[in-house]
């Protein structure tokens, strides 16, 4: 089996400006969590960052704190899953190859 070094560069190249022109583009790929039925909503973009936080009236008249608390934090899981997921399916489509749970190590 021959293996030609020029080639491995050649596509060790592609790939690398494949990943930078990827690396621009996750603030482009955005998910939302929601929790308590759409009482609470988080929205991130694919470098994890959040974006917004929407809390209805009537999750802010529940007036517990702690149950407001878990579901700001269910949303977040929820969209901190959802974006993992969107990333992963992004480099599948960009590499031609599915690795479960990719962004994980995030």
């Amino acid at each position: 089996m021959n293996i030609n070094p020029f080639d491995l560069l050649k596509n060790a190249k592609k790939m690398q400006e494949q990943m930078n022109s990827f690396q621009e583009r996750l603030a482009d790929i955005t998910a939302t969590g929601a929790a308590g039925g759409g009482l609470v909503e988080i929205e991130l973009n694919g470098k994890l960052e959040l974006i917004s936080v929407r809390i209805t009236p009537q999750a802010m008249e529940m007036g517990d704190t702690d149950l407001l608390q878990d579901l700001i934090m269910a949303a977040f899981n929820d969209g901190m899953a959802k974006v993992k997921d969107n990333i992963s399916s992004e480099v599948g489509a960009m590499t031609g190859i599915n690795i479960p749970g990719f962004p994980g190590a995030m």
